[in-house]
């Protein structure tokens, strides 16, 4: 049970964090002249899933016009998927 517990976390986690990459990479696709739909299906989607990690984080990660707020939520995330980890084994 444990096992599958550690497993579900692991699947979770890393979908949370790729989720949060995709995010940054998009961002900087507007600075290439490339335009990201907000309205598009997907990105609604993604900012769903990423917004309430990183919302709450950018008015103390934001440092003049630089967020931080997603390089924190990466590091939290795995903090937390190791402290969950080690807290079932």
């Amino acid at each position: 049970m444990a096992n599958f517990l550690v497993l579900a976390i692991n699947i979770i986690f890393q979908a949370l964090w790729w989720a949060i990459l995709i995010r940054v990479l998009l961002s900087w696709l507007p600075m290439a002249g490339i335009r990201i739909d907000p309205y598009n299906p997907a990105i609604r989607f993604l900012y769903s899933i990423t917004d309430p990690i990183l919302e709450p984080l950018r008015k103390y990660t934001t440092i003049g016009m630089i967020d931080l707020s997603p390089l924190v939520a990466l590091i939290g995330l795995d903090v937390l998927r190791r402290l969950l980890i080690s807290l079932l084994i």
